[in-house]
Order: C-alpha cells, then sequence, then structure tokens
C-alpha cells in the first residue's frame, strides 16, 4: 500500500500533531490559522487516509459534544532503519508515530555493501513477519553510513575505510536492488538529528537545532524551520575535517587512544568507564581539552545558525556527554552567543540515534514540511 501525496495543509497538520499531540480540530484549526471548515475537509482526507485517527474515549469538557481529538496514526505506516558499524548491524522497525516496534543488533565480521544488504533484508522481513504487518503499508526504509556523500545524487558515499568496499560504491544502486522499497541514504550524523529532533523532544521546543555526534569520528547534523540543512554538495555538518586525524580531535577514538597511551587495556570505546580509577584522570583532561576544541565550532553554530539548541550524542557513556555538554555550557563565548541561555545538552533518547533516525528517513522525507 503506497504512501499517498500529501499537500502543504495536510503536512501541516501532521507536523503540529508530531509537535504537540493530539488536538482537537478547533485548536489545529487556530494553530494552522485556517478555517473550521477547511480543516473538518482536511482531516477527512487524512482520517479515510489512515494517517490520522480520532480519539473517542476521551471525557467531555463542559457543555454540548465533547471535542473528539486527532492524533497521529500508528498504523499509518511503518519504516525500517539500518546501519552498519565495525563488526555490528543494527536495524529498527518504526511505526508513523516514530516509536519503535522491534530493534535487532547482530555481531558480524567486516561486510561488503550487497553482504550488508542482503542480511539487512532477511532481518527486515523477520520482524515484519513476526510482528504481523505484512501486506501493511510499508513507507520505505532508510539506511545511514558513516562519511559524506561523494555526488549529488547520493548514491556514492566516502564511507570510513574500516567498512570495507563501501566507500564510493554505487550504494543506491546496490541497495535498491535487494529492497525493492523506497530508499533513502543518509550521513550517520543527519540521520542522528532527524531522531533528536523527532524523538529526543526538539520538535516541542524548537524550529532549528544543532546535534554533534560523537560517533566513529565527530560530525554534526543541522534542522533549520524543521527541515534537514544537507547544503549544496550534500556535505552540511563535516566538521570532522575542522581537526585533522592525524592531531588531537575531540571524538571517542581519540579518547581511547588517550586511555590506552595512559596505561589502561581497552579493547574499544565501549570499554570506556569514567567512573574507573585508572581512567578517570585520563578523562578529565580530555575532557578539559575537547571542550576547548568545540567552543569556537558552538560558539559560531550559535552566532550562524541561531539553533534552539545544541545537543551532544554518540557513542561515549553518558557522563562524558555530560562533562562536556557542562563544560561548553559554562563557556563564555558560548553564553554572549546565545544570550545567557542554557542551550547545550545531551541526548535523552536510549538506543542507538543513528538507527533510529535512519528509520525515520523516510516518514520524515513523505511528511515533513516542504
Amino acid at each position: 500500500m503506497p504512501f499517498p501525496a500529501l499537500d502543504k495543509d495536510q503536512k501541516r497538520i501532521i507536523h503540529i500533531l508530531r509537535r504537540s499531540g493530539p488536538l482537537s480540530r478547533s485548536a489545529l484549526a487556530a494553530g494552522l490559522e485556517i478555517s473550521g471548515a477547511a480543516l473538518t475537509r482536511l482531516s477527512r482526507d487524512l482520517l479515510a487516509l489512515g494517517i490520522v485517527e480520532e480519539i473517542t474515549d476521551g471525557e467531555a469538557h463542559g457543555r454540548g459534544r465533547p471535542a473528539v481529538p486527532l492524533h497521529l496514526a500508528r498504523k499509518g505506516g511503518y519504516a525500517v532503519g539500518a546501519t552498519a558499524h565495525k563488526g555490528l548491524i543494527e536495524i529498527t522497525l518504526v511505526d508513523f508515530t516514530g516509536a519503535t516496534i522491534a530493534s535487532h543488533h547482530e555481531a558480524v565480521a567486516p561486510m561488503a555493501p550487497k553482504a550488508f544488504a542482503r542480511r539487512v533484508r532477511q532481518l527486515t522481513h523477520q520482524l515484519v513477519e513476526r510482528h504481523d504487518l505484512l501486506g501493511r503499508r510499508m513507507l520505505g526504509i532508510g539506511i545511514a553510513v558513516p562519511g559524506p556523500a561523494t555526488s549529488l545524487e547520493g548514491d556514492r558515499w566516502s564511507v570510513v575505510d574500516v567498512l570495507p568496499g563501501w566507500r564510493d560504491a554505487p550504494l543506491r544502486e546496490i541497495f535498491g536492488a535487494e529492497f525493492g522499497w523506497p530508499l533513502w541514504i543518509e550521513n550517520d550524523a543527519n540521520a542522528a538529528a532527524i531522531a533528536e529532533f523527532y524523538l529526543g523532544g526538539l520538535i516541542r521546543e524548537f524550529s532549528t537545532a544543532v546535534v554533534l555526534l560523537l560517533g566513529f569520528g565527530i560530525g554534526a547534523g543541522t534542522i533549520v524551520d524543521g527541515r534537514l540543512m544537507r547544503g549544496q554538495f550534500g556535505a552540511a555538518g563535516e566538521i570532522g575535517a575542522l581537526f585533522p586525524g592525524d592531531l588531537p580531535r575531540p571524538s571517542p577514538l581519540d579518547l581511547l587512544d588517550n586511555l590506552r597511551a595512559a596505561g589502561c587495556e581497552l579493547a574499544s570505546v565501549a570499554d570506556i568507564d569514567p567512573e574507573a580509577a585508572d581512567q578517570a584522570p585520563t578523562i578529565r583532561c580530555w575532557l578539559d581539552r575537547a571542550a576547548s576544541q568545540l567552543e569556537g565550532l558552538c560558539t559560531t553554530a550559535f552566532a550562524w545558525i541561531d539553533p534552539g539548541a545544541i545537543v551532544l550524542a554518540g557513542t561515549v557513556p553518558l557522563p562524558i556527554l555530560q562533562g562536556l555538554a557542562d563544560r561548553l555550557d559554562r563557556a563564555e563565548p558560548i553564553k554572549a552567543a546565545c544570550h545567557g541561555r542554557s542551550s547545550i545538552r545531551v541526548s535523552r533518547l536510549r538506543g542507538s540515534p543513528i538507527t533510529l533516525g535512519a528509520a525515520l528517513l523516510p516518514i520524515h522525507a513523505l511528511s515533513a514540511l516542504d
């Protein structure tokens, strides 16, 4: 069942319901500044499409017939997100509200794109069958990759070297041939920004936000007026270029290198523990240096883009992200740029924002504001 093409006003209704939650028709009409008759017509069409639903079990307020709120329909459509890391595949299945239905994490040997696509297809079919979604409206699949696009069409990507055979491979052709669903491919930081905006609470507070992703390296995703900012060539947010790989940089791998140099025997970033006595001093020093490196970047972001918040997300433990956020929030240049607001925060999401964001790519593309 294909997703219908929505007009501008239908998308505005979906956006405000996604931002505010259930609303009556009168509240929707007032918020969108359209007539009640127009709202009735639009909502009738969305109800017929199964994209919104009425809440019929609310209590009446005052006299007369109680207002019947509208909300997004979970069964309005389903989407899958997948991402490949070194030694790991992650997949998430979500409904139209963005709620997670199921997730799968699987340790794997390094996989070429074709092998990755085959495995993702197998796992996706298993999840769809397990949750009785065969024949339902599948909106598509989103794939998040660690690296920027190298073509305007987004078919080839400069993927990190730890994924052999991915760099400059025709990913859109490979994945499209395997999945048979509408396909979106996006940089991992942009995917994380989509997840933080819709599921991390940003949409309820701001229209514009920046997400700094401390993943394999460091990258940024930016939402401006509810739209993902990709730039002229799809490389917006590639801030890793500001921190050359042969120099100290504010990334999880750099922290891991610092800990190993200090004598800590750690196999991966997952072994970093800010509570460990042998790691804590090195982590504190790294946080001080990383915050000084990111201070100018965050100040510039506030000055140029005016985001409501900058969110820190990534693979390091939460106390490390919080320590970085606290240091940045105290920086005088950042205070001046955002006029004293407390605007640096840590991700509130549970689970990988990259994979969640990948799953939301079809939903965002089909129903976000133009």
